[in-house]
């Protein structure tokens, strides 16, 4: 026999609580931190871009502080949304309205001449770091012309990492230019994104285990999975970057609100799927993966 709908909305209702008090509790021995989230508002004074297809939705950072709150999460880092392109503005004034809580990656043209310039523009305006984002056809070979180098030596010469997002058939391109600068700090978002069903291609990512200042984040195993919560076949991709890289330079990551996309993924599950579901890692794996990583690359204020 069902359950009266007033008796499911009670159990649902104490799950959620008890979720948000064994959150507190796991991370009451350090801060939990997010290295990827996204904020926007639909606001004429910071236009989306022209070119851009925002969804009707906002993702604004009180939404994101409640969320962080409701998860014991202390400190996160914004991304720059593609939605504003090199714009960054709407993303700065929310680091400067809640500087106890973010720090921000930036966005710079990667096709303009001048792009190590806005790059230390944005950089004095508080900014630690930028992403790129070539894609895997041939719109995004710029990756591999003559603009890159003057971008990346600007990033080594700034002290802020350089952030990529690409495909897994990019990482040979991206090793190109590791190699060239290896005292810059790299990080690749959302493990190059590589399908749970090419597991060879992992090793392209793998590769760069080599190069001390290559960072991972562990995040997009509900994007990548074919199997429900909680991701058993993407974890596999874990295990591997685990043992090659180990959790000293991978971190997790929320992608929220992109995270929200899949159906049943959500930001509580991005976390709960490393701290909790994650069954090969240790508890001081998680310390690094949650926390300590993340402050090697962003460092937060105590």
């Amino acid at each position: 026999m069902c359950k009266p709908r007033r008796a499911i909305r009670t159990q649902w209702s104490r799950r959620t609580f008890l979720g948000i008090m064994a959150s507190q509790a796991w991370s009451a021995d350090y801060r939990i931190f997010d290295p990827h989230v996204h904020v926007w508002k639909h606001d004429p004074a910071f236009p989306f871009a022209k070119e851009a297809h925002p969804p009707a939705r906002d993702a604004t950072p009180e939404m994101l502080l409640a969320l962080m709150k409701a998860n014991g999460v202390a400190k996160t880092v914004l991304i720059q949304v593609i939605h504003y392109r090199y714009d960054n503005r709407y993303t700065l004034a929310t680091l400067k309205r809640y500087p106890q809580y973010f720090r921000a990656v930036c966005r710079v043209d990667p096709l303009d001449p001048a792009a190590p310039d806005h790059l230390s523009h944005w950089t004095e305006q508080g900014f630690h770091g930028v992403r790129i984002s070539p894609s895997g056809n041939a719109s995004g070979d710029w990756f591999r012309g003559p603009l890159m180098p003057p971008l990346w030596k600007r990033c080594q010469e700034l002290n802020v990492p350089m952030t990529i997002l690409a495909p897994i058939t990019r990482m040979p391109d991206a090793e190109a230019l590791i190699a060239q600068y290896p005292d810059l700090t790299v990080v690749i978002d959302h493990m190059a994104d590589c399908p749970v069903d090419q597991p060879k291609e992992l090793e392209k990512l793998i590769a760069l285990a080599r190069y001390p200042k290559v960072f991972v984040k562990v995040s997009h195993t509900w994007s990548l999975s074919k199997q429900p919560y909680p991701y058993l076949d993407a974890q596999e991709h874990v295990k591997r970057l685990h043992q090659a890289f180990g959790p000293q330079r991978l971190m997790w990551a929320t992608d929220w609100p992109i995270v929200e996309q899949t159906p049943g993924a959500s930001y509580a599950r991005a976390l709960t799927v490393v701290r909790d579901d994650m069954k090969f890692l240790n508890d001081d794996d998680k310390r690094w993966m949650l926390s300590k990583t993340i402050e090697r690359v962003w460092p937060f204020p105590a």
